[in-house]
């Protein structure tokens, strides 16, 4: 995984939010199967791109824990964010928040050295892993954005078999890569196998 493979990534979720379609939909309802509504899951992932850019920053990162930032919740069940859009300015602001945060990352994960780390508590990871978790967070919440503003989106195959190769081990391969990330990631189904009702990635470098 790579800074230009998060780029990528990147632009594709803020352009799909910055269409028309996206702006004259209702962003108070759910996002796909999420209790959290449209804009709250907008904003949870423009705060893990924006997180995962942070953790990669510090030049001794804490190895046992999150760099210490506040975090807030807006009411019991939402999202627990550093980072919020301003509601007036609708989703052309939200596409603005989610590309600012995004390109934070992309610029830690060109700027990291081989040694940098990152904390996850599904696993410690260097610049190619936090690249490939934030695809993961991109791809995926873009589904569920999608299918709450009733929006087209389909993941680019080459990208999200890379993110199944560097972050989930045990998924299947020789299947269509972006339904097999929906799969490893509790939002579809594949032939032959069981909904996934818990998942997770391994974010650790692997030797």
């Amino acid at each position: 995984m790579t800074a230009d493979d998060l780029t990528e990534g990147l632009r594709l979720v803020v352009e799909l939010l910055k269409g028309p379609e996206a702006a004259a939909a209702d962003w108070d309802r759910p996002a796909g199967t999420l209790e959290w509504s449209c804009w709250e899951t907008a904003e949870h992932l423009a705060d893990d791109l924006f997180s995962y850019a942070a953790q990669l920053g510090p030049q001794s990162p804490p190895a046992e824990g999150f760099v210490p930032l506040v975090w807030r919740r807006e009411a019991p069940g939402k999202p627990a964010n550093v980072v919020f859009a301003q509601r007036e300015t609708g989703a052309p602001g939200m596409a603005q928040v989610l590309e600012a945060c995004g390109a934070l990352l992309v610029a830690m994960v060109g700027a990291a050295r081989p040694e940098h780390r990152a904390f996850h508590g599904f696993g410690t990871a260097d610049a190619e892993g936090s690249a490939a978790m934030g695809l993961v967070e991109l791809f995926a919440h873009a589904q569920d954005l999608a299918l709450g503003l009733g929006l087209a989106w389909t993941a680019p195959a080459g990208i999200s078999a890379r993110v199944l190769h560097r972050l989930f081990p045990d998924a299947p391969t020789g299947t269509d890569p972006w339904p097999t990330l929906l799969w490893a990631t509790g939002r579809g189904d594949l032939p032959g196998r069981e909904r996934l009702t818990e998942w997770r990635w391994y974010s650790a470098p692997r030797g």
